[in-house]
């Protein structure tokens, strides 16, 4: 399937996508997850700020952070601290970490929050970025989840 043609599938679907691919573990590869228990799930990202960039999704369709209950918060938080392992064992010279909680903070799916771990590698800003406002990647990206999902299974 093409990158564009999940694009459409992804805007065809009911309800919310999370929500959807937290009910879903049937199709676990097809949505590129590589990690899932009854709090949360790790998911690459559709749209990567970086090749390996992922998200942590609460299973639980929540939409702002401090209706996260205790337990939530405290899973997700040593989840994350494992997301940094897989992405230090998968070459990360850096990693941005972060949640964007609501429309206006820039969250592409406000409703339901996610947080992000971003791999960072040396010289990773070119012109096409910095001039263009446009991401190159010559990478493939299933290779990549491949990869990840092998480098989880280390952690998780």
């Amino acid at each position: 399937m093409l990158h564009g043609e999940e694009n459409t599938i992804l805007k065809k679907q009911k309800g919310c996508v999370f929500c959807n691919i937290a009910s879903s573990p049937e199709y676990d590869n097809e949505n590129q997850v590589f990690f899932r228990d009854e709090i949360c799930f790790f998911v690459m990202n559709r749209f990567p700020y970086n090749p390996g960039h992922f998200m942590i999704i609460p299973n639980r369709h929540v939409g702002e952070y401090e209706n996260l209950n205790e337990k939530e918060v405290t899973y997700i938080a040593k989840m994350a601290q494992i997301g940094c392992k897989i992405l230090k064992d998968f070459g990360a010279d850096g990693i941005n970490m972060g949640w964007n909680l609501g429309f206006d903070a820039g969250a592409g799916i406000p409703g339901h929050i996610h947080l992000h771990l971003v791999p960072r590698f040396k010289r990773d800003t070119n012109i096409m970025t910095t001039v263009f406002e446009t991401r190159v990647y010559s990478a493939d990206f299933d290779k990549i989840y491949e990869e990840i999902k092998k480098i989880s299974k280390k952690y998780l």
